[in-house]
């Protein structure tokens, strides 16, 4: 779409939410549409139009601002993303099992990538035992809250024995280990922040 085209998108659409978006960063930063005009040689009467949601930017006049806000393109965009849902039905959460290890992960609070956060429900079964080899960012906040039967926990070279209702919490930097202590099957949570 051109930057004088008309926007086609409703009131809650993507076109406005970047709107609204860059208009509080030029807000936050105490600029007037005469400066940021002048940091990105765009005109003010297409900045005012672009920050109302009359017209929908080129990607080389989203590029501009991107540079003048000091943000990549596909940050910029993250930020707009429509919000996540705040209620996740228990039938709408993804269950995902490894009959082989024994192993049944829910997903309970997916990612998303406004947040940073996710919440998710393990089972063990009896003689269970998984190992990985390191986490998939490292420095990835974890607490692992024991909600039924017994875990083995291993993280960062320490070995930790959990109880229904014990809570563990560190930063995972190396190999951690999962094991099901006991004849019956552990249930746990596991809340997962990213660095």
């Amino acid at each position: 779409m051109g930057s004088d085209s008309v926007k086609e998108a409703g009131p809650g659409g993507v076109d406005a939410r970047l709107a609204a978006r860059l208009a509080e960063l030029r807000v936050e930063r105490g600029w007037s549409l005469e400066e940021l005009a002048r940091r990105t040689g765009v005109s003010r009467s297409t900045l005012s139009r672009l920050e109302r949601g009359e017209i929908s930017p080129t990607a080389a006049l989203l590029g501009r601002l991107c540079a003048a806000y000091e943000r990549t393109m596909s940050r910029l965009l993250a930020e707009v993303e429509a919000d996540p849902p705040q209620l996740v039905r228990a039938g709408e959460q993804t269950v995902w099992r490894d009959e082989e290890s024994g192993f049944t992960r829910r997903s309970v609070s997916p990612p998303h990538p406004g947040l940073r956060g996710e919440a998710i429900e393990g089972l063990l079964r009896p003689g269970a035992d998984i190992s990985y080899d390191g986490p998939p960012v490292p420095g990835l906040e974890q607490h692992i809250w024991v909600l039924d039967g017994a875990l083995e926990v291993g993280a960062n070279g320490h070995t930790y024995e959990l109880r229904e209702g014990d809570c563990l919490r560190f930063r995972l930097w190396g190999r951690s280990r999962f094991r099901c202590l006991g004849t019956e099957p552990v249930r746990y949570a596991l809340l997962v922040v990213l660095p």
